[in-house]
């Protein structure tokens, strides 16, 4: 019982302080796994020894990423400096996992249109979003129809990674389609409010604040379900929108009917849609602001994906004719 009132107090924490729900479930995953691999014993009755040895033990024996590493370190700082309000001595001695440093898989635009072809509507659209905006995965899903402007041709994407805002561009040649899903939309939220439902669910304390608003149709998400379903958290039956699932096995179905065997995903379009505008001449720090990346070294990976072969080194092969 001792374990499970943790495990509330986990939760509670990190809904009060509004993080998200996936990264509520990863944190409770290795705050679990820690516990367990201490033989459940209780958080408080371990220190940082322990934290290193766990820690250790998943980039030696697991053998895991660095971005899983540091994920699981940073559940466990949470849950000392957060939950338990311990402050955690200096951790040494840890083994830290090697970083990957690989190259970023881009796809060629004719690659791109290829995938395009191959998808039917509302994936495409949702597809050329992520290609023409630069929008991840869970930001293009999570777009919301008072987000979208005509007039400016721009997106607002709000609470991106890091919990930032910023503009990106709306391609003018998607604008026909987004109307006509803004008018699907707009039909099913009407059937929502005759059947007595049509609420959204709203970031943070905005229901509160504004509780007329979730039922509004300017917040309503583009991307809607095509079914309502109950909200883990509220426990309320809403229509969410799309699972990304849904949109992931799209891709993959369209990248093998276009016969392109690179290891790309949904994520891939943002590589490319970076990586073009590079090559199309625009500068760094335009593209930086239209990603909103924090450091301008984040957006200089693209650069390298720019240059062919050892630094665009020409082969001799191609002097033999």
């Amino acid at each position: 019982m001792r374990q499970v009132r943790l495990m509330d107090r986990v939760r509670n924490t990190l809904r009060a302080l509004h993080y998200r729900r996936k990264t509520e479930q990863s944190y409770c995953y290795w705050i679990r796994y820690f516990i367990r691999f201490h033989h459940c014993r209780h958080p408080t009755d371990m220190g940082a020894q322990d934290i290193s040895q766990f820690l250790t033990w998943l980039a030696v024996e697991r053998k895991v990423s660095a971005s899983t590493q540091n994920q699981a370190f940073n559940a466990i700082a949470f849950l000392y400096r957060r939950v338990l309000d311990i402050q955690l001595d200096h951790i040494e001695n840890v083994i830290r996992a090697k970083p990957n440093r690989r190259i970023r898989v881009v796809f060629t635009r004719h690659e791109v249109q290829s995938i395009l072809n191959n998808l039917r509507q509302p994936y495409r659209l949702m597809v050329a979003l992520m290609y023409g905006s630069g929008l991840r995965l869970m930001e293009t899903l999570r777009l919301r129809l008072k987000d979208i402007d005509f007039d400016r041709l721009v997106i607002l994407v709000r609470e991106s990674k890091g919990n930032k805002d910023r503009v990106t561009i709306l391609p003018e040649t998607l604008v026909p389609e987004i109307q006509r899903t803004i008018a699907r939309v707009s039909k099913l939220h009407e059937l929502d409010l005759d059947d007595g439902y049509g609420e959204v669910q709203m970031p943070y304390g905005l229901a509160r604040k504004y509780p007329n608003q979730a039922s509004s149709l300017h917040w309503q998400f583009l991307f809607a379900a095509n079914q309502r379903s109950i909200d883990p958290v509220s426990r309320r039956e809403r229509r969410h929108h799309a699972y990304e699932s849904t949109l992931q096995r799209a891709v993959k179905e369209a990248m093998r009917s276009a016969n392109i065997h690179k290891h790309g995903s949904c994520h891939t379009f943002r590589h490319s849609f970076a990586t073009h505008l590079l090559e199309d001449g625009y500068d760094i720090r335009t593209v930086q602001d239209l990603l909103g990346h924090k450091d301008a070294k984040t957006t200089q990976i693209y650069t390298h994906i720019l240059k062919r072969g050892g630094n665009a080194v020409r082969s001799p092969l191609q002097a033999l004719g």
